[in-house]
């Protein structure tokens, strides 16, 4: 259960969210909306990653803001660039990293990580440079080192973004056999489409919220319409 209560964040003057109040329960949640709707910063507050101006997030109990070593088993995200996410220069030093914020021996962190990458088949990428990887890889070595704290949410912002056709597909393959609660971030509604609910943001506020055959025919239209003005 994720609980968000009366949430606000600013940009200087702008409201980005405007006193946002969901409850979250369903195994497959995807947050949709423009650029600039609010929907990044969403996945933001929620993993704990901004504090904002006003109210609270509750995932399972545990206040996002005042316990951040709870959040991390709590929560993961998969960022759409994650260059903007791996700090360390090899894979196995990347996946260990959060198992020794959880408080893992460095022993055990590593253990942990050569089961990780044997279980996605990749052993041999342990001693791999980060930087040799293409950007599909990258992406998955983000998700192992998400996976790799077991958190029970993973929030995914625009995680599809700039992959090609087949990398999409063999990213997607694998979220969907996940365990975990995922909250999807995007504005392409095909990848979203068997979701169980869909919260549709606009100018930081919830404008609707239900299931994808009920939310995402007025999305799509409304952004089909804004397209074609564009170009007039």
């Amino acid at each position: 259960m994720i609980q968000i209560q009366s949430l606000s964040c600013h940009y200087g003057d702008k409201a980005v969210l405007d006193t946002v109040s969901l409850e979250l329960s369903e195994a497959r949640v995807a947050v949709v909306g423009r650029n600039g709707s609010g929907k990044s910063t969403l996945a933001k507050a929620i993993s704990g990653l901004i504090r904002p101006e006003q109210g609270r997030i509750l995932i399972n109990g545990v206040d996002v803001l005042k316990d951040r070593k709870a959040v991390l088993s709590a929560v993961g995200i998969l960022f759409q660039n994650p260059d903007h996410q791996i700090i360390f220069p090899t894979v196995e030093e990347e996946i260990s990293f959060g198992l020794r914020q959880l408080g893992r021996s460095k022993s055990d962190a590593a253990e942990e990580t050569s089961n990780l990458l044997a279980n996605f088949g990749k052993s041999d990428w342990a001693k791999r440079p980060v930087s040799t990887l293409s950007q599909g890889q990258r992406h998955l070595v983000c998700l192992m080192s998400v996976l790799a704290m077991a958190p029970a949410v993973i929030i995914l912002d625009e995680p599809f973004s700039g992959l090609d056709i087949p990398t999409t597909r063999a990213l997607q393959k694998r979220l969907n056999q996940l365990d975990q609660t995922l909250i999807h971030i995007t504005h392409d509604p095909s990848v979203i489409a068997d979701y169980d609910r869909v919260i549709w943001i606009e100018a930081g506020k919830v404008i609707a919220d239900g299931t994808p055959e009920t939310v995402l025919p007025d999305y799509l239209r409304v952004m089909e319409a804004e397209d074609a003005d564009a170009h007039l």
